[in-house]
């Protein structure tokens, strides 16, 4: 439309030109015909008024199409970005504005939130570097400490039963997490679901040596490294062993604490406790473990566990410490200050001591053939497979539970029942296929 007026509007202009040559002509040869030069000449005025009208609604059509075309191209590209407005919208390009409005907020909350965590880490990682750094069990004595409520990460997408680990950009174990039923705990009750994988970076030598505990007094004697859960068996079952990244190089107590029930057991307990409240139940436990290094170290300093059930009833964030009072190791390598035990001292590792598979020593093939001399000396018998302990004499385990008969005594101390009754141990309530009350 707007170039047909166009193309009018310049025939009208030469019309216009050629009218108004003929006029002067005319005037200029004064001839009597006024009349006709009168009607020529208001012709001529006429031609000019069209022509002028006619560039002027040619200029105002081009403009609003042109209008129009931008308001289409801020339609389309609100339409790309988002899903069209409801029917009741009547502003489509003041509406894209408060999507583009909204969509950068997100992005800053977002950006927020992620500055927001590495901050956190930072704060509890130093805290990890100093108590690691003076071979310190931390401010429970036990290798661990609360830390407030449970901050959660990346379970917008997961349900029930959903889990996942990673590696970090250096490709060590990195942040795992799960969404843990009541179902996968009661499945893995009575025995381990599987052997524990080896981490990355899991050092060249694990020697067996003594760690002596400021909270109990007691001695222990065994392997200096596990390969530690990060989201255990007692939890997740046969899924916690389908890959390397939910395994991490600990220390004993990292492990288990200085009473069994402290480090990475102690998270593990607090999610195991709400199961025993909550039998049969439908609800789901968010479970996030981050092992947290310094630098380019290899082995963390300790590991930050975020423990929340649906109901809200736990709520918690747990950060554990990894290292052992009295030695001192190195991050990057394993290696350590501590002075192995003989192979004729007794080693207490607990490797299938109770029904909740928590700890996880590194395998080995070394005998026990001294302790089970020395056992047998002491009155102990054989019934097959079991070793039996004499009238008054009890296996512990290093969870400080005490049973009559066990398929491999070198995991056990074996001890008097008045003893192991003096120490803090209990009779187990239950069995297992390695042990037994």
């Amino acid at each position: 439309m707007s170039t047909f007026l166009a193309l009018l509007a310049i025939i009208c202009l030469i019309a216009g030109i050629g009218a108004t040559g003929w006029w002067l002509l005319t005037k200029l040869q004064q001839q009597p015909k006024h009349v006709r030069g009168m009607r020529l000449g208001s012709l001529t005025a006429i031609l000019w008024v069209l022509t002028v009208l006619l560039f002027i609604g040619s200029g105002t059509t081009n403009h609003h199409t042109a209008s129009n075309a931008q308001t289409a191209e801020s339609t389309t590209v609100k339409r790309h970005s988002k899903p069209a407005a409801s029917p009741s919208s009547s502003k489509p390009v003041t509406h894209h504005k408060t999507v583009a409005t909204t969509t950068t907020t997100h992005h800053q909350s977002v950006s927020r939130s992620s500055t927001d965590t590495q901050q956190r880490h930072a704060s509890i990682l130093a805290k990890l570097v100093s108590y690691t750094n003076s071979e310190s069990a931390g401010p429970t004595s036990n290798y661990y400490w609360t830390n407030g409520k449970a901050h959660l990460t990346g379970f917008s997408n997961y349900h029930a039963g959903d889990y996942h680990f990673t590696a970090d950009s250096q490709g060590r174990t990195g942040t795992a997490r799960a969404l843990l039923t009541y179902s996968e705990f009661q499945s893995s009750q009575g025995s381990r679901q599987g052997d524990p994988l080896e981490p990355p970076a899991w050092p060249a030598s694990n020697p067996r040596v003594a760690i002596n505990y400021s909270l109990t007094g007691r001695t222990y004697h065994g392997y200096l490294y596990n390969r530690s859960h990060s989201i255990s068996d007692s939890l997740l079952g046969s899924k916690s062993y389908t890959s390397e990244y939910n395994f991490t190089t600990g220390t004993r107590p990292q492990n288990v604490g200085a009473n069994q029930s402290g480090g990475m057991r102690y998270a593990e307990e607090t999610a195991e406790d709400y199961w025993d409240a909550h039998p049969n139940t439908t609800n789901t436990i968010a479970y996030e473990t981050t092992p947290l290094y310094q630098g380019s170290e290899q082995i963390p300093r300790g590991s930050i566990v975020d423990i929340k059930s649906s109901d809200g009833a736990v709520n918690t964030e747990i950060v554990v410490i990894n290292d052992v009072e009295g030695i001192k190791i190195s991050y990057n390598t394993g290696s350590s200050n501590a002075k192995p035990i003989t192979s004729t001292t007794t080693t207490t590792q607990s490797h299938h001591s109770t029904a909740s598979s928590y700890s996880h020593p590194a395998t080995t093939h070394s005998t026990h053939s001294t302790t089970a001399t020395t056992q047998q000396s002491a009155g102990a018998t054989t019934e097959g497979q079991w070793h039996v302990a004499a009238a008054g004499m009890v296996y512990v385990s290093d969870s400080n539970k005490y049973y009559s008969r066990v398929t491999n005594p070198g995991n056990y101390q074996y001890e008097s029942q008045s003893q192991a009754t003096a120490s803090g141990a209990t009779q187990a309530s239950r069995g297992n296929q390695y042990a037994r009350p």
